[in-house]
């Protein structure tokens, strides 16, 4: 079924069109005044383009890149990574109004998502609104969300993961009345720390996917590169080496005293289950959709891709010369128990196929250093009040007594949704809302595909910010996800669900503000590439 559409050419498509020619930056006026286009407040192009980093020692790696511009508002809109050929940081309060201009310097079409944003589904950077090579595409809204930790990424189908994995990605953050008097660390002690995992080849460049390993000579499994490739695309890329704002082996150089640490996983299938290694517990303080009611702690945090949490880190009680180190600790991974109920055999076959990767999902390693280099005073007990959240009401739901259901499905080689794959407009009748509705959901991992049944997925709403209600797990998987459900963190707005093998996971959402089609999926870049997405559709 294809989402309703309409006739009339809006002034949104008559923007686009002129921006599509290069007369968006350029129009008088007097123009905008009688298309009714309110100037923003904020103005940035981005460029997306081919370039060169020094990422390791020796030869600089290429790489894509956003090239960030601000045409109009404060010049600390756009900020880079210092160091990095990730971001740029964009920077916003709510409430203004932003025009994002996108220009395609690659050879392919690309878009940008705004990765938990409320945005109009032309805004949102379903697949289907592409700029192709050369040409423009202009973003405008309003920015309605509240203080938080976002992000911005390409989504075009079959090559968001290669993409993404190239260096198309940056942070998107919000300001607001509420964390300004929440008086959180700002300035050098917020610190944005983007979280992948990377494959290089022996002259320094990327390598994704096992087929390109195969065919660049680097160490591959026993199987032929189509096949390698083809499974690393079903089960998903795992690099070999742990790059933190696009370098590896990275420090932090603090002070004694609080740091906000925003933390993003941009990898492609990587799993982060973070603590710190002398045991300190985690302070958590913000979500995927912004800011706490109050501070949370967990003795260890996990991350799925696309998630982000932001940490209160208190180095006031270490002395300066002190070193420590965000580690990712073990566990149940790589199809939940590595042998479990799959058995020796088949993994070892598996890992064979796969390259015997020296970093699998569920190994333990170093993510990142900190290490204490000056003396500073500053208030170090977190504020007892963040920000307030106001609760959905499960009754209030539409479907309160039968949530719609959405299960992850594997058929002939092809992840879906309820048997169904992706469709670039398609949308099912079990797909269709209601505009200013609220109803539950409920995903479901069942693990009952046999071996690919056994894998991990973080599932993506587009367009919203939804709250969990509950979870339940599989009595038989309940071991392996206990190994990093102690490092969940629910208790505010979430525009992910993280679901182990087994688990299943209810979610509140509401359908605001804008009509349309949004896509949902799977965050493990190479599944969603290969079909574990569908699109919902908003009907007024």
């Amino acid at each position: 079924m294809n989402p309703e559409g309409t006739a009339m050419w809006r002034r949104r498509d008559m923007l686009k069109t002129l921006a599509a020619g290069g007369g968006m930056l350029a129009m008088p006026a007097a123009i905008r005044e009688v298309l009714g286009a309110p100037e923003p407040d904020v103005e940035i192009v981005l460029t997306a383009t081919k370039g060169e980093a020094p990422i390791l020692s020796g030869r600089a790696t290429p790489v894509w890149a956003y090239r960030g511009k601000v045409v109009k508002g404060d010049a600390g809109s756009a900020q880079s990574i210092p160091g990095s050929y990730l971001g740029p940081i964009i920077r916003v309060r709510k409430g203004q109004r932003v025009r994002l201009v996108l220009e395609n310097g690659l050879g392919e079409p690309t878009n940008i998502h705004w990765h938990g944003l409320h945005v109009p589904d032309d805004m949102d950077g379903h697949p289907r609104h592409t700029a192709a090579p050369g040409k423009r595409y202009v973003y405008e809204f309003e920015i309605r969300d509240r203080a938080g930790t976002y992000w911005f990424h390409p989504h075009t189908h079959g090559r968001t993961g290669r993409q993404i994995y190239f260096g198309l990605a940056g942070l998107f953050l919000i300001h607001d009345e509420e964390e300004h008097a929440a008086k959180l660390p700002s300035g050098e002690y917020d610190v944005p720390l983007i979280l992948q995992d990377r494959s290089f080849d022996a002259e320094n460049r990327l390598v994704f996917l096992s087929d390109e390993r195969a065919r660049q000579g680097t160490r591959g499994g026993m199987m032929g590169g189509g096949m390698m490739g083809m499974m690393t695309r079903m089960m998903g890329f795992l690099g070999e080496r742990i790059l933190v704002n696009g370098r590896p082996d990275a420090t932090l150089s603090v002070a004694t005293r609080p740091y906000r640490l925003r933390l993003l996983n941009a990898s492609n299938a990587r799993i982060f289950k973070l603590a710190w290694d002398d045991g300190s517990p985690l302070t958590v303080v913000g979500t995927d959709g912004g800011l706490l009611e109050a501070p949370v702690q967990r003795p260890y945090v996990t991350l799925s891709p696309g998630e982000r949490l932001e940490l209160w880190a208190d180095f006031s009680g270490h002395a300066v010369g002190t070193e420590l180190t965000m580690r990712s600790l073990a566990f149940a991974g790589d199809m939940a128990m590595r042998g479990g109920m799959m058995g020796g055999g088949m993994m070892g076959m598996m890992g064979m196929m796969m390259g015997n990767q020296e970093l699998p999902n569920g190994a333990a390693f170093p993510v990142f250093r900190v290490r204490v280099a000056r003396s500073e005073k500053a208030p170090a007990t977190p504020p007892k009040r963040l920000s307030n959240i106001v609760r959905y009401r499960p009754e209030n739901a539409v479907n309160y007594r039968r949530p719609r259901l959405f299960n992850i499905t594997m058929g002939m080689m092809e992840w879906g949704i309820n048997g169904r794959s992706f469709e670039m407009e398609g949308v099912a009748e079990d797909e269709i809302v209601r505009l200013n509705t609220s109803e539950i959901w409920e995903f479901t991992n069942d693990a009952s595909m046999g071996m690919m049944g056994m894998m991990a997925h973080p599932i993506h709403i587009h367009g919203l910010q939804f709250q969990i209600l509950e979870r339940s797990v599989s009595p038989a998987l309940a071991e392996a996800r206990n190994s990093v459900s102690a490092g969940y963190v629910d208790e505010g707005w979430k525009d992910e669900v993280f679901l182990m093998p087994g688990e299943r996971a209810k979610v509140l959402v509401a359908f605001r503000d804008f009509p349309g089609l949004f896509p949902y999926h799977c965050h493990m870049l190479e599944h969603a590439d290969t079909g574990l997405m569908r699109n919902y559709l908003v009907r007024a």
